[in-house]
């Protein structure tokens, strides 16, 4: 049998195969090659199995390579790195500046993995409805930032709804994942989406604040209008961890633009002459906020700054 991994609490899982559910176990320790994760199994996965019918329990038998996934840094102390959702069509960092603040670093970086598997990704501006002018004005300085870059960013409420219509439409007959900080509102407007899911989120009395996790497991629902969504665990850190730093800044699209005028083919924009990266980051036309956390990225990779730079 075949089916897609609607949800996995470790050891088991459960499977969506010609609309009904199974649960499964996994066979075996698979990895994915070449990387070590935390669960072997994702949220998205394309599976085979044989179920059980008698003892009601199946086996995965098999994983279909993943054309693109999201990762983040675990959160034992295995120092390996779990896999949020895999077989994206689209992906929805939700934003919130205020309890909790999601800072530009954490945006670049989970930027940067979309790029790297071509997977689109749309900002959301989350709670905008308790923004004071000070936050109202730090959004737009945001949303500059990234719609000057190409990416499509969007102020939603659940109080708005326009804002609930127009995120109807990005995710109509995709598979989309909601992702970001606990706290920030993705069940909440998940369930504003499709008020059929009815997915737990902490009270609104305490909508301000940055409440508890009420995702403890990603877990994908399809939608009655088409499609699937993916509710994630609130994310932490994010890992870089299978993408070559030497390209790194190939996964920036105003860096990638601009480097195409460097004197050098392998510039990494850092102190070689006739780098256009960094002529463009000095004339203001590309965001030093972007540019820092670049650098930022760079450093955090230990062989890279031993064997390239000391940054």
């Amino acid at each position: 049998m075949k089916g897609v991994v609607i949800k996995s609490t470790g050891s088991l899982c459960k499977v969506l195969s010609s609309n009904k559910t199974y649960s499964c176990k996994i066979k075996g320790k698979k990895r994915l090659e070449g990387i070590e994760f935390t669960n072997p199994v994702s949220v998205g996965d394309n599976v085979e199995f044989n179920f059980d019918f008698k003892n009601n329990i199946g086996l995965i038998e098999k994983i279909y390579d993943r054309k693109n996934y999201i990762i983040r840094k675990s959160v034992n102390l295995s120092h390996k790195s779990q896999i949020i959702a895999s077989n994206i069509d689209l992906a929805l960092l939700i934003i919130t500046l205020d309890n909790p603040v999601t800072s530009l670093n954490f945006i670049d970086r989970f930027l940067v993995q979309a790029e790297a598997y071509g997977i689109e990704s749309v900002l959301l501006f989350n709670k905008v409805d308790l923004f004071n002018k000070k936050l109202e004005k730090k959004k737009v300085e945001y949303e500059n930032i990234y719609n000057d870059i190409g990416y499509e960013t969007l102020s939603t409420s659940i109080y708005d709804s326009k804002s609930i219509f127009k995120i109807k439409k990005l995710i109509k007959n995709k598979v989309s994942v909601f992702a970001g900080h606990s706290g920030v509102g993705k069940s909440s407007l998940i369930n504003l989406v499709d008020n059929s899911l009815n997915l737990k989120t902490q009270s609104i009395s305490n909508y301000h604040k940055q409440g508890v996790h009420t995702t403890t497991y990603a877990e994908m629902f399809p939608l009655g209008f088409g499609g699937y969504i993916i509710d994630t665990p609130g994310i932490r850190g994010l890992g870089l961890v299978d993408i070559d730093t030497n390209m790194l800044s190939g996964y920036f699209p105003e860096m990638l633009q601009a480097s195409k005028n460097c004197k050098f083919h392998n510039c990494i924009h850092i102190k070689e002459p006739g780098c256009n990266v960094l002529m463009n980051v000095q004339k203001n036309r590309i965001a030093k906020s972007r540019y820092d956390n670049y650098l930022s990225m760079l450093e955090k990779n230990t062989n890279y700054r031993k064997n390239n730079y000391e940054l």
